[in-house]
């Protein structure tokens, strides 16, 4: 049987939602407001889902220190009150938080054992949610 374990983590950041190749009107057709020349933030939730055998001994799926440790060491501290446009891992990708979600997903997935991440949510707005799955 397999068991899921979930926690939320938060964090505040900043990105401006433009592509240099489009011009102004593109831009501003394709990301709206968000493509404000000084940017916007967010107060980001992410909720990260983790799965597998519950161990016998210690009757949990994973230890939460280890999961926070990572999410914390490699995502929040990384993230947390920062402008994604400078994050080296946006000079190629729009910081969208379809992308944003992508990556975190991709970062804890290379912390944690192989097919234990089972999903990452990032909630943007009360209204707006992403959605990254293990394949």
């Amino acid at each position: 049987m397999k068991a899921y374990f979930g926690r939320r983590y938060m964090l505040s950041a900043s990105h401006r939602l433009h592509v240099d190749a489009m011009s102004d009107e593109e831009n501003r057709a394709a990301y709206g407001k968000c493509n404000n020349p000084h940017g916007h933030g967010h107060n980001y939730t992410i909720e990260v889902l983790v799965g597998g055998a519950v161990d016998p001994e210690t009757g949990m799926v994973m230890n939460l220190t280890d999961l926070d440790a990572v999410v914390q060491t490699k995502v929040v501290e990384r993230f947390d009150h920062m402008n994604l446009n400078h994050d080296p891992m946006f000079l190629n990708q729009v910081p969208t938080t379809e992308n944003l979600c992508k990556e975190v997903f991709r970062i804890v997935s290379g912390e944690l054992p192989a097919g234990m991440l089972e999903y990452v949510r990032v909630e943007e707005t009360e209204n707006n949610f992403f959605e990254c799955y293990a394949a």
